[in-house]
């Protein structure tokens, strides 16, 4: 009889991927589900990586690739990094992995030991503390306070630092909030960071092409290249070029750290898939003008979404600087009844009636470490999303004391 590993006894799924489930099997009994559960554009990929991948086949390009990834994507990378960071890096420095997750795996497994602790501001991705309770690490939560637009407060990260502190994840553009950080904030965390040599920093940007309002992403990298030696930074192609399906992600770091990955990776799945890599390839090294065509869409669905959602009596909303999510909170609805007479005792619950009651797929902000709230996905065709915002308002509107 088969009995999964002690370690995967408190590792549920994701609760991205668990509402995203629930929703398609809703669905699949013929129920009118709309999703916004999951961070998945509704643009199709760019020609340009159709191109690369069929200039794969072409070429014959199909064997076993390098655990490190192809040295054309790798290429691609390091001219990305200079044309939108400013930064220099050298080959050696990167390395290419089946998605972002795949490189904060590669990155968690590569350096924790058990007892060792990941600091993790939140609203965070759910995944970080998984994947690092997953090798016995144990995630230290600091809260981003909503009235503080949801970004880190640099004192309560250096008080939360211990000896045992492996990691800093930053996740800017931020997923769940859209929360940005400016050049003043990641100046500030580089002066913690500066006085705690023991720990490495994370920085996640997988979003860092989707900014609103003029707002620019900024690397810690850039604001403080002397943490480069200890400094990791996580991205991919799969938002900003709508290409989640490829599975192309990519790291930036410390040599040592790379081959620590890429050793780890070289166990697991080796090389990425050569046609995925052409196509990345292809877009790094293409122009912008498609990417600012999704993020000027994205940033008109914000501004209608967050409008409506803040037209609900009973919800409140922070705007989205980046990213394409809304984050609504619902303090004021927590404890009162659904129309279909469920208590709403927690966001869990009142993610779970709104998707029951109105088949409307959310996901709970306790999910992200931080609730009451929802998590919306803005990447949805209008309709889709005013039909949402329709549904939300109803189920609002019919809780009860």
């Amino acid at each position: 009889m088969f009995r999964p590993a002690s370690r995967l006894a408190s590792l549920p799924a994701p609760a991205t991927i668990a509402m995203a489930t629930r929703a398609r099997a809703l669905a699949a009994e013929g129920k009118p589900v709309l999703s916004l559960a999951l961070g998945q554009p509704d643009f199709p990929s760019p020609k340009e990586a159709l191109l690369g991948a069929e200039a794969e086949v072409a070429e014959g390009r199909t064997g076993y690739p390098p655990i490190v990834g192809q040295k054309e994507l790798l290429e691609a990378i390091a001219y990305k990094f200079k044309r939108d960071n400013e930064l220099d890096v050298p080959l050696s420095s990167l390395m290419v992995a089946n998605g972002g997750k795949q490189v904060i795996f590669n990155a968690f497994m590569a350096s924790l030991e058990e007892g060792d602790e990941v600091i993790v501001p939140a609203p965070y991705w759910v995944s970080y503390p998984l994947i690092a309770k997953m090798f016995g690490a144990r995630p230290v939560e600091v809260q981003c306070r909503e009235e503080n637009g949801f970004r880190p407060d640099p004192e309560a990260i250096r008080q939360a630092i211990t000896p045992k502190t492996r990691w800093l994840v930053l996740n800017f553009p931020n997923n769940p909030t859209g929360a940005i950080l400016e050049r003043d904030d990641l100046e500030a965390l580089a002066r913690i960071v500066r006085d705690a040599p023991h720990v490495l920093i994370m920085c996640d940007e997988i979003y860092e092409h989707l900014t609103f309002d003029g707002r620019k992403h900024l690397s810690l990298r850039q604001v403080a290249p002397d943490l480069a030696d200890r400094l990791l930074i996580v991205n991919g192609v799969s938002k900003a070029y709508a290409m989640t399906g490829w599975r192309v992600g990519f790291a930036c770091g410390p040599d040592a750290l790379i081959k620590a990955m890429v050793k780890v990776q070289g166990n697991a799945t080796s090389g990425i898939c050569t046609l995925a890599q052409g196509g990345a390839a292809s877009v790094l090294r293409g122009g912008m003008e498609g990417v600012e065509t999704m993020r000027q869409t994205y940033e008109r669905r914000r501004n209608k979404v967050v409008q409506v959602l803040r037209d609900i009596p009973g919800l409140t909303c922070a705007m989205p600087q980046g990213a394409f999510y809304a984050y609504p909170g619902l303090q004021a609805l927590i404890g009162k009844k659904s129309g279909g007479g469920r208590l709403l005792n927690n966001d869990v619950a009142f993610a779970e009636a709104l998707l029951e009651e109105e088949h409307l797929a959310t996901v709970p902000g306790s999910a992200f470490g931080y609730g009451p709230h929802l998590r919306l996905s803005f990447a949805a065709s209008d309709e889709q999303l005013m039909e949402a915002c329709t549904r939300l308002k109803r189920f609002v509107q019919a809780i009860h004391p």
